[in-house]
């Protein structure tokens, strides 16, 4: 039988959309990527705003009309957090949840031998472990995906994902060593270690994310280690400076400030100010060489005055961020947010494109000053006429010529620049 993923949100949910496509693949089912040919669609959905159940639910009825026949099965962020959906979506033949993935063939299974619909979603639960069967391959990709950690404590008032993802919990040294091992073998230059509070990594154990990423430094093939998204307080001088020995580490930081207000943070329950992660900051790009930080920025917040808007805006000037991701606010039923004072629509979306047209503006600096530079590419596509793929600090580069360089690392010199990537040629 065929399976047809659709995968929203981020990295963690890509890396277990491969990780469920190959439970099936290891009980015979072909992984396939046509709706209309496919007997099973899997949706992994997101709900980090909003608009992201939006998509979940409009994901689930497209599919449907597109195949009629076809089962359908809806896991992830949104089927585990958002109890009401299974109301919503009578088109859905089988409901996992994030806590429950690893049974999907066993779902469908279930399915297909009573045809009655398959509820089988089970709530997080304090002291849960670490959950998944690894991954040997990452489909479609030149990086590959690592996930080591799941779950986040943090409690920010606007944010569901404690409920959708349940307690920070970490995967073991012995499993991340043995899937590094596989994907080593299989090729990967670079790897991107992910996780839902990445920065959190061996909480309540001996270890930190330092330790799970010089795993990967004895392995020839590897040659590059990524950073997913981090957060800034989890980020120790003792932890800067491990990270600095790790000589494949990639400068790129991604690490969320949400805000440039302390009084904002405050009301956020975030645990830092943004004097801390303007110190943060510097740090890094003292001790990495090259070093990018990039974040993303909530705005619209419940009760955010005009001039706390404009410290966020001052804020990220002087932070010079080379890429910002603008979020307005969204309101998610179940958080201690919902229940404050909302700015209508109109506010937030002029604040959003207010500081969008500011980070615009930094990232064409930032472009505009990689111009004559000789870097490191990883090439990931390839297209009719150009290829293209990302340097150390993660700025994408494109080279026109006909070689198909996916997966391999070239020199380039990078002779042009505009806001959307960087123009090079062979050195």
């Amino acid at each position: 039988m065929n399976v047809y993923f659709y995968t929203l949100g981020c990295k963690v949910n890509q890396y277990e959309t491969q990780e469920m496509g190959e439970l099936f693949e290891r009980s015979g089912y072909t992984i396939i990527d046509n709706i209309a040919s496919a007997d099973i669609a899997v949706v992994n959905s997101c709900t980090v705003t909003a608009e992201s159940v939006r998509k979940t639910r409009q994901t689930v009825r497209r599919l449907k009309k597109q195949n009629p026949d076809c089962i359908i099965v809806l896991t992830g962020c949104a089927s585990q957090a958002e109890k009401h959906i299974i109301n919503d979506l009578p088109e859905v033949d089988v409901f996992l949840g994030n806590r429950s993935n690893t049974l999907i063939v066993d779902a469908v299974t279930k399915h297909l031998e009573s045809r009655q619909f398959v509820d089988m979603r089970l709530e997080h639960e304090t002291g849960d472990s670490f959950l998944g069967c690894g991954i040997t391959r990452f489909d479609g990709h030149t990086r590959a995906f690592l996930k080591i950690q799941d779950g986040c404590d943090r409690f920010c008032s606007y944010c569901l994902i404690p409920t959708a993802r349940g307690r920070s919990r970490s995967k073991s040294l012995e499993d991340i060593d043995k899937e590094l091992k596989i994907l080593a073998e299989n090729g990967y230059k670079e790897i991107v270690f992910v996780g839902i509070n990445l920065s959190d990594y061996g909480k309540k154990t001996p270890y930190s994310l330092p330790d799970a990423l010089v795993l990967a430094e004895k392995y020839d093939s590897i040659e590059r280690i990524r950073l997913g998204s981090l957060e800034p307080d989890h980020i120790t001088d003792e932890m800067i400076e491990k990270l600095g020995n790790i000589k494949k580490l990639c400068p790129q930081f991604h690490i969320s400030v949400q805000s440039g207000c302390n009084n904002v943070l405050k009301k956020m329950n975030r645990h830092y100010t943004a004097e801390d992660y303007e110190n943060l900051a510097n740090k890094l790009r003292e001790t990495f060489e090259d070093a990018t930080i990039t974040t993303d920025v909530l705005v619209g917040f419940p009760s955010e005055t005009d001039d706390d808007f404009n410290a966020t805006v001052d804020f990220v000037k002087r932070i010079g961020f080379e890429k910002v991701h603008v979020f307005p606010y969204s309101v998610r039923e179940g958080t201690v947010a919902a229940k404050m004072e909302q700015h209508t629509n109109a506010v937030k979306e002029q604040r959003a494109a207010t500081l969008s047209s500011v980070t615009e503006e930094l990232r064409s600096e930032f472009m505009k000053k990689q111009i004559g530079k000789t870097v490191e590419v990883l090439f990931e596509t390839h297209r009719d006429g150009y290829t293209e793929g990302y340097t150390k600090n993660y700025t994408p580069v494109r080279i026109y010529n006909d070689n198909d360089y996916r997966g391999k690392i070239k020199e380039i010199t990078i002779t042009d620049a505009n806001n959307d990537y960087c123009i090079g040629v062979e050195k």
